[in-house]
C-alpha cells in the first residue's frame, strides 16, 4: 500500500478513487491532482513509481492544500470560535441539535442520539403482584 503524506491508501483502487482516502481530498480535487501530476488515473495505486507518488505529493503541497491533521484542526478551531461567541451555530453544535435548521420535534436521531424515554415510574407495590 503506497503512502501519501503519512495516509496510507488502498492499493487495489484505481489511483482517482485512492487518493479520496486522504483527509481533505474529493473526488474531484482527486483528478485534479492525476492531471497536474500527469500520472494516468486509472493506474492501480500499488503500480504507482516513487516518482509518481513525490510528483502527486509536490502538487498536493505546491497547490496549498490543507489536509489530514491541519484541516482537521482548522474545523475544529472554527467550531470552538462559534462557541466562544455564543452565536446560533455555536450553541447548536453544544448542545448536539442540527445545526443548519432541521426540525426537532420528530427525527434529528443522528444529532440527538438514541431515544430517552421520560417519566415512567411504577410504584413499588405493583412489582410484589399486590396491585
Amino acid at each position: 500500500m503506497p503512502r501519501i503524506l503519512g495516509v496510507e491508501i488502498p492499493g487495489s483502487k484505481r489511483t482517482v478513487a485512492a487518493l479520496p482516502y486522504i483527509y481533505g481530498i474529493g473526488p474531484s480535487r482527486a483528478k485534479m491532482i492525476c492531471e497536474l501530476a500527469e500520472v494516468d488515473p486509472n493506474l492501480r495505486a500499488k503500480d504507482l513509481t516513487d516518482q509518481q507518488i513525490n510528483r502527486m505529493v509536490q502538487v498536493i503541497q505546491e497547490n496549498n492544500f490543507v489536509i489530514e491533521g491541519d484541516l482537521r484542526r482548522e474545523i475544529q478551531q472554527n467550531l470552538k470560535r462559534l462557541q466562544a461567541i455564543k452565536c446560533y451555530r455555536g450553541i447548536r453544535h453544544l448542545r448536539g441539535l442540527p445545526v443548519r435548521g432541521q426540525r426537532t420535534s420528530t427525527n434529528a436521531r443522528t444529532r440527538k442520539g438514541p431515544r430517552r424515554t421520560v417519566g415512567v415510574v411504577r410504584r413499588k407495590e405493583a412489582k410484589k403482584g399486590k396491585v
